[in-house]
């Protein structure tokens, strides 16, 4: 297994450094502009060790990883003197290989590995990375390099170019991001009838569970359930009727959503090409 480096000790790094270490793979040392998070990075490894200068990091490790933040990788990556054969990765899901062009034109190989997990902290990060699917960019032999860590890891692997790196990530923001948001506008309506936020995330727990195996043990479109699967137009009307009163600002989200979900209830088979219409009307604005 080829040594590695890590420059930059954040969630990400920090996570890929833990995980590959505990599956036999040396991490020799890391460097941060934050002396206490390359402290914390060593302290979870053993045998890393911490050095002030990226250059040294890159002196030592044969597979170097920039966990820098995306708008720093190129800047970095030009700042190093690489080694013909060495190879440079970054773990950026909207960044493509090109921003490690600075080493290639030195000789080196580039790569990157994306996981495609949220990172909300470091304990959270080192728990959930394993079984994640990995979002790999390069060639070969980095290919097989950036493979086998993957499937050290245990996870899932989807081979991207560089054209499918921005839709990827994008796709993936959607997934994860906004359905956070989404999640936080709802439970912040329950503001509205004399309840918490908080109390609204322990009611929607067990749902969003529920909804998360749902797409995992049946998929789409029989996950669906809901007003929109059934083509319960008045239910959907008092919907809008009482998003208007109380939140307003949340109404052309709703409308939108719902026009999305109408063609998943009609797939579905639950959803009549009537109501279908019924419901788009109602959606884009029309009267019920």
């Amino acid at each position: 297994m080829p040594t590695l480096g890590f420059i930059g000790a954040g969630p990400v790094g920090t996570t890929f450094g833990v995980r590959l270490s505990e599956k036999g793979y040396t991490v020799a040392a890391v460097a941060d502009i934050s002396p206490a998070s390359a402290e914390r990075f060593a302290k979870l490894i053993p045998g890393c060790r911490v050095l002030t200068e990226n250059q040294a990091v890159a002196d030592i490790a044969e597979v170097v990883f920039i966990t820098t933040a995306d708008d720093y990788i190129a800047k970095v990556c030009s700042g190093l003197k690489w080694r013909k054969e060495q190879i440079a990765v970054h773990c950026s899901g909207a960044s493509t290989v090109q921003s490690l062009d600075a080493a290639r034109q030195q000789g080196a190989r580039v790569g990157s590995i994306h996981p495609c997990q949220s990172f909300s902290g470091i304990e959270q990060a080192i728990a959930n990375l394993p079984g994640s699917t990995f979002g790999i960019e390069a060639e070969e032999p980095v290919k097989a390099v950036l493979t086998g860590m993957a499937r050290a890891l245990k996870g899932d692997i989807v081979y991207l170019s560089s054209d499918d790196k921005v839709l990827y990530h994008a796709a993936a923001a959607i997934a994860c991001n906004y359905f956070t948001t989404i999640v936080k506008l709802a439970t912040d309506l329950w503001g509205n009838f004399g309840k918490t936020s908080a109390d609204g995330i322990k009611a929607y727990m067990p749902l969003l569970r529920g909804t998360l195996n749902n797409i995992e043990a049946v998929g789409f479109p029989k996950c669906l359930t809901g007003p929109i699967a059934r083509g319960d137009v008045a239910t959907v009307g008092r919907h809008l009727a009482a998003l208007e009163k109380v939140a307003p600002q949340m109404l052309p989200l709703y409308r939108e959503l719902g026009l999305f979900t109408v063609p998943i209830g009609q797939e579905k088979g639950t959803l009549s090409s009537d109501k279908a219409q019924e419901l788009k009307t109602l959606l884009k604005g029309g009267g019920y």
